[in-house]
């Protein structure tokens, strides 16, 4: 009988209360500062690393205490390595493979700790952020003649690469030129033959790279770099 004057309480102060589920959103942002949002069951492919922006969107209620939760798995495993707990969280993902987040948000009677409404996995599907595994080369020659092409000697064929640094170094061990990974991925970075303002003469020249990629690869790069003066793609031409 007791059980039952319960199950009616609690029924009844279901009835008094509309609570709206949340709608979660996620928003991606690359590198590049470049963002794509996503609404639950949404997914993202890409390369690492990625900052991620999640916002509950959940209303507050009257007489109800809120709690969110973000649960991050690594594809394949039940368990989370992690959980945060605010309603806007930004984590940076700088791991490779595909990572799922499950949102779940409670609202519980602030009078009656049993009385409570959980919005988790049977309402939403999770999002799930795909990174690409880790790749990086580097060329062995280049021509700062300023017709445009191959002007700037840098690394190529860069995916998900967390950590980099590179030095251009002549015969004798001088070093000329370094730059970082905010110098990696665009069109007019790297070393433009030049030291200290002036161009440097053509022969060769060597480069170290120290890089590491999302996936954990380790890139230790130790080669000779060809600088061709007076290379052109006409020159070059049959």
């Amino acid at each position: 009988m007791i059980l039952l004057l319960a199950l009616f309480a609690v029924a009844g102060i279901y009835a008094q209360v509309n609570i709206d589920a949340p709608e979660p959103l996620l928003r991606v942002i690359n590198s590049d500062g470049e963002s794509e949002e996503l609404t639950a069951g949404g997914e993202y492919s890409g390369e690492a690393p990625v900052t991620l922006q999640m916002s509950a969107n959940a209303q507050e209620v009257d007489g109800y205490s809120l709690v969110c939760s973000w649960e991050f798995f690594k594809e394949g495993e039940v368990e989370p390595y992690l959980v945060r707990y605010d309603a806007d969280v930004e984590f940076e993902l700088r791991e490779s493979g595909a990572t799922i987040i499950r949102p779940k948000f409670v609202y519980t009677s602030r009078e009656n700790s049993d009385v409570f409404w959980e919005f988790g996995s049977e309402v939403y599907e999770p999002f799930r952020v795909i990174l690409s595994e880790s790749s990086l080369e580097a060329p062995n020659a280049f021509s700062p003649n300023g017709d445009g092409i191959n002007d700037y000697y840098n690394v190529y064929n860069v995916k998900s690469i967390v950590s980099f640094s590179a030095a251009i170094y002549n015969r004798w061990g001088q070093q000329l030129y370094s730059w970082g990974i905010d110098q990696i991925g665009c069109e007019d970075c790297g070393w433009d033959g030049t030291y200290k303002g002036k161009d440097v003469k053509a022969g060769v020249y060597y480069v170290v790279i120290d890089a590491k990629g999302a996936d954990g690869i380790k890139y230790e790069i130790r080669r000779d770099v060809n600088l061709l003066r007076g290379y052109t793609e006409e020159s070059a031409a049959p």
